[in-house]
């Protein structure tokens, strides 16, 4: 246990540009107090102990703002950055080096007792802050969820998912260099650069817009050189792909 510990307080290390010391990781994380205190909780029940793992979950919410269900099955160097309200269900599984940030739900949408109802992360899975992961299904190996995403189907390996629902980007190979090293340590589950479909798929109507009205121009100037004369409408003048860019930006 002691071994685990150490690996935690040096995974938060690693992950949490805010963490000045090993001490400070000790005293002043609640993620952490959260999974040790678990790990306790989940031993009693295992072994048949269930009151007493819910009691000791029922004193870890009260200590750390993080409900953690006893029969949850939590992996290793798993950070739960800030924490408050952070609720992980009674099956849900969090894999190894997973990143979860504050206000993010692992639920179920299932009343079958007995049976598997919240979701499992494979290793490496980043959770942005408000996100909600409800249901029996998988978030894939490297995967990301933006925050306030609630996510209601898989996601694939490496893939991102945002909005509300979610809508599931797959990697691109071409950006793979970038992916990864985003999958390392990305702020709340979201690139900088943003990944919303609906955005780029905007911007990809903006700019074909654009690239029609260049070629339109172009024949018209070919038109008046060859003496065919071709007034342009007033409206062609109002268009400005560039504003319209900022506005969906």
């Amino acid at each position: 246990m002691f071994s685990s510990i150490r690996e935690d307080i040096a995974s938060i290390r690693e992950r949490d540009p805010a963490a000045r010391s090993t001490w400070e990781v000790i005293t002043c994380y609640p993620g952490l107090h959260a999974i040790v205190v678990h790990r306790l909780a989940h031993w009693c029940w295992l072994r048949g102990f269930k009151w007493l793992g819910r009691f000791i979950s029922h004193i870890g919410r009260g200590l750390t703002g993080i409900e953690i269900h006893p029969g949850a099955k939590i992996g290793r160097r798993v950070f739960i950055d800030h924490g408050f309200g952070v609720v992980i269900g009674e099956t849900a599984e969090v894999g190894d080096g997973c990143t979860i940030y504050q206000g993010v739900t692992l639920g179920g949408t299932s009343l079958s007792k007995g049976a598997k109802r919240h979701p499992t992360l494979a290793n490496g899975v980043i959770i942005g802050a408000g996100a909600k992961v409800l249901g029996a299904f998988t978030v894939g190996e490297g995967a990301k969820v933006g925050s306030n995403a609630v996510v209601v189907r898989e996601v694939p390996p490496g893939a991102t998912a945002v909005g509300n629902p979610a809508r599931i980007i797959e990697k691109d190979a071409q950006n793979l260099r970038d992916e990864t090293a985003a999958r390392m340590f990305a702020a709340y589950g979201v690139t900088p650069n943003g990944d919303d479909p609906l955005s780029k798929a905007l911007h990809g109507l903006i700019d074909n817009a654009a690239t029609q009205e260049h070629q339109m121009l172009m024949i018209l100037q070919a038109l008046n050189a060859a003496g065919i004369r071709c007034d342009t409408l007033p409206e062609l003048q109002k268009f400005d792909p560039q504003h319209l860019n900022k506005l969906v930006e």
